[in-house]
């Protein structure tokens, strides 16, 4: 069996970072949990616009994306501040959270008397965690274990061309060692959901894939709008994609070529071993954040126009198949597979670059978007404010 090195987790998952994560339960609590991060390196806070003036499934989207974060295997405790007041419940979130096995506190701002006070005891507590985590050590864990999410952002023609196919064949490589891919952007893959409709593992699965896309296109018929000029975005309009069915057939080569084995809901837990789909926007940040939220420990991240984004919880591996790209945003590129435009170099060749970079990656190498402390989070949103 191959190994790697990394955090073995009490409820059996394993984790290839090993956070102190600050979750604020509300955007009244941001400020707070953001100071006590800069007063503790080695933190990670998750600011956010939500928790409070939200109903039903909307209200339960946040939760779940607040406690999935929290339950990722790349964090090893977590810190929840609250206002007091919130629609959020603090003391549910932890103790969806504690059922990892992992340390969780908790406190809220009200009772502990308001933000000077907040922070002092937060940054009491976090320091005190922090050390804790310290102590733990990497240990050989299976390599089977271990989750990437595939994404593309700012894509041009080149995507489709080099980086997404070269992406998928390194999906492969990983599924064939017994782990797990999961794919996304159900707004992208417009066009071509037949494409994959035929490649799921049995007609339930197909029908599931077919009834996402529909429910996406009725709700923008709903809102009166054309998705066109927001997807195709100008600027993979100028990087020379036309159509959103050109854009969608490129970006489904990222997944490889193994059967989807199920299509599960924004930030649900990713089952283990094989091809998954999960429902989830285009937008960036927010399709990254559900695919933590449900329990990868890598994003590879395709993009041709360049992007600097990265996560909270999951490092994030930038590629790009886009020679200017890289040489214009080496800062943010972790994996150039721009060759392959040239025949200097071979699908096979790009993507086995890419299946070394993930390895080494999950056994601690830091991505351009960890060194450059890129820790973007967002929660897709369904419903109105109140």
């Amino acid at each position: 069996m191959s190994m790697i090195m990394g955090y073995e987790r009490s409820n059996g998952e394993i984790g290839i970072r090993n956070h102190l994560l600050i979750i604020p339960t509300v955007i009244c609590a941001n400020q707070v949990c953001n100071r006590i991060m800069q007063m503790v390196p080695g933190a990670i806070s998750i600011p956010h616009q939500h928790g409070c003036s939200q109903i039903g499934t909307d209200k339960q989207r946040t939760f779940d994306v607040l406690a999935g974060t929290g339950r990722n295997p790349n964090v090893g405790a977590v810190l929840i501040i609250s206002l007091g007041c919130e629609v959020v419940d603090p003391v549910a979130l932890a103790e969806a959270i504690r059922m990892t096995g992992k340390p969780v506190e908790m406190f809220d701002i009200q009772s502990i008397g308001g933000s000077i006070k907040a922070i002092a005891h937060g940054a009491e507590l976090a320091n005190r965690m922090l050390k804790q985590l310290e102590q733990q050590k990497r240990t050989p864990v299976p390599l089977s274990k271990l989750k990437v999410a595939v994404k593309c952002g700012g894509s041009d023609a080149t995507s489709g061309l080099s980086s997404n196919p070269a992406l998928g064949y390194a999906a492969d490589a990983l599924i064939n060692a017994g782990g797990t891919i999961v794919i996304g952007e159900t707004t992208e893959i417009i066009g071509a959901e037949h494409v994959l409709a035929e490649r799921c593992v049995n007609e339930s699965v197909s029908q599931k894939l077919y009834a996402i896309v529909e429910r996406f296109e009725k709700e923008v018929e709903r809102m009166g709008a054309d998705m066109r000029g927001g997807n195709p975005s100008p600027g993979n309009i100028a990087g020379g994609l036309s159509t959103i069915e050109e854009k969608s057939l490129g970006c489904i080569c990222k997944c490889g070529s193994a059967l989807i084995k199920e299509i599960i809901e924004y930030a649900e837990s990713v089952p283990e071993r094989g091809l998954y789909f999960m429902d989830s926007p285009g937008n960036d940040i927010e399709c990254v954040s559900g695919m933590a939220a449900g329990g990868v420990h890598i994003v590879c991240f395709t993009t041709g126009r360049g992007t600097p984004t990265g996560a909270a919880v999951v490092p994030v591996i930038k590629i790009t198949g886009n020679p200017h790209t890289f040489k214009l945003m080496e800062d943010n590129m972790d994996v150039d597979v721009s060759d392959m435009l040239f025949g200097a170099t071979s699908l096979e060749l790009a993507g086995d670059a890419i299946w070394q970079e993930i390895q080494e990656v999950a056994e601690g190498k830091w991505t351009k978007a960890e060194v450059l402390g890129h820790q973007e989070f967002s929660i897709n949103r369904i419903g109105p404010s109140l």
